[in-house]
């Protein structure tokens, strides 16, 4: 009797995979029933035999069933236990125990997307691509996210070794890291350029860390106070910004573009994932500065949105490197008992349909970085207090990319000043 009332209160779980009865492109051996009898055979099985008992309950088998079916779909798809759960959203608040790592799976190992500005991780030097080979002595190469994600974070004050490996170098270094609280402020360094650098225009600059729920609001005042000094045209620095909520970066994407404009779409199988993303007609409107977006590898999800939206509206320039290439949609569906599963549903698309996944988002004027110049520059962003002066002799020192971001600005403008009476002629 248990096991086909096993069978049954599995298949209860699971009604939607029964609401067709036949799934385009599934042989006829595909069958949920007949699948889902023998994983329970296999499991009473293994709660019979194996020699752990203390290994074989129900819950502990099913869960870690579940982590392996939504890892094999993809490196983004996760099963996550109640206090998974409750980690990811208190990721959304801007609030979090941990090294400040951003990570996702490539080419099987756990990978640094971004250390986050003012983390423990940014602070020791770990670099956007960094392949994480080891947690204190322990191989991940068997280690799903989810896992991985769990020896990262934890108490603050508790130590943890990470052996990484750079790509770009073929270095392999040692660091040890002490967990801290994690406070993310999203939008941080918002100024005027040092007119040394620009000239006689006014530049703004305003750094984008991640895209959260007050984001945008963020934004928005940093903006306000900006053009009241009377700026002129903006950086908009996404460098290392691992991404966030889908509604934030509409939102973001709202304060430089005309209300009702489509930003992003989504393409999934089934008709409920197609979707078009559009900024709100509430929004305030602003004058039409000139803008440059700066991005890296570390740039994603959320931040390629921004920046494909922004390139493929012609709305700004983008200066620096291909993004990462994270561009999938993931639902999360919190089940019965705390836990829930975040699986891939669609794609992003920009404007001009160009598949922001395993691709990234080119840009128009692209401005390499070496490793040491990136290490150096953000490693001197994270000591905090940074006297004007300080920050004109690191930009011209340690940032081409933010350089070549001011000199395409400047010609805009130079060339706008030219023409403006031509053009005032012409309408005459």
């Amino acid at each position: 009797m248990i096991l086909p009332l096993l069978a049954c209160l599995l298949l209860g779980l699971l009604p939607a995979v029964f609401a067709q009865e036949e799934q385009p492109g599934k042989s006829e051996d595909d069958n949920g029933y007949a699948q889902i009898s023998i994983f329970a055979k296999a499991l009473e099985l293994i709660r019979q035999d194996y020699v752990d008992q203390n290994k074989t309950s129900y819950h502990d088998l099913i869960n870690a069933a579940m982590k392996g079916m939504l890892s094999s779909l993809d490196p983004h798809s996760q099963f996550m236990d109640p206090d998974d759960f409750r980690d990811m959203q208190d990721d959304t608040r801007s609030r979090f125990n941990g090294l400040g790592i951003e990570v996702s799976m490539k080419n099987g190992l756990p990978t640094v997307i971004t250390a986050m500005e003012d983390t423990p991780a940014a602070k020791a030097g770990i670099l956007s691509g960094d392949q994480i080979l080891r947690i204190n002595g322990i191989s991940t190469e068997r280690m799903d996210l989810q896992d991985a994600i769990n020896v990262l974070r934890g108490p603050a004050g508790a130590k943890l070794t990470l052996t990484l490996l750079r790509p770009s170098t073929k270095e392999i270094k040692e660091y040890t890291l002490q967990r801290a609280e994690i406070k993310i402020q999203s939008v941080k360094g918002a100024r005027l350029l040092d007119p040394e650098l620009t000239g006689p225009y006014k530049i703004g600059y305003i750094r984008l860390v991640q895209f959260n729920e007050p984001t945008a609001d963020e934004l928005s005042k940093a903006l306000d106070e900006l053009q009241k000094q009377g700026m002129q045209a903006l950086v908009l620095d996404l460098r290392n910004n691992p991404g966030g909520l889908l509604n934030s970066a509409v939102d973001v994407c709202a304060q430089f573009l005309p209300p009702n404009t489509k930003v992003v779409s989504t393409q999934g199988r089934v008709a409920s994932q197609q979707h078009d993303y559009s900024t709100s007609g509430a929004q305030k409107e602003r004058p039409s500065f000139p803008m440059v977006v700066l991005i890296n590898e570390g740039s994603a999800s959320g931040a390629e949105i921004v920046a494909g939206a922004l390139k493929d509206l012609r709305r700004a320039v983008l200066v620096g490197e291909t993004t990462f290439g994270k561009g999938s949609v993931q639902n999360v569906m919190q089940l019965p008992d705390g836990s829930a599963v975040r699986f891939t549903t669609a794609k992003y698309y920009t404007p001009s349909k160009q598949v922001i996944q395993g691709n990234g988002v080119a840009p128009n004027i692209r401005v390499a970085m070496t490793a040491e110049q990136e290490r150096s520059l953000f490693a001197l962003r994270n000591m905090g207090n940074m006297k004007p002066e300080a920050d004109k002799g690191i930009i011209k020192a340690r940032d081409p990319q933010m350089l070549r971001a001011i000199d395409a600005l400047k010609g805009v403008m130079i060339y706008a000043q030219e023409n403006a009476p031509k053009a005032q002629a012409v309408k005459k």
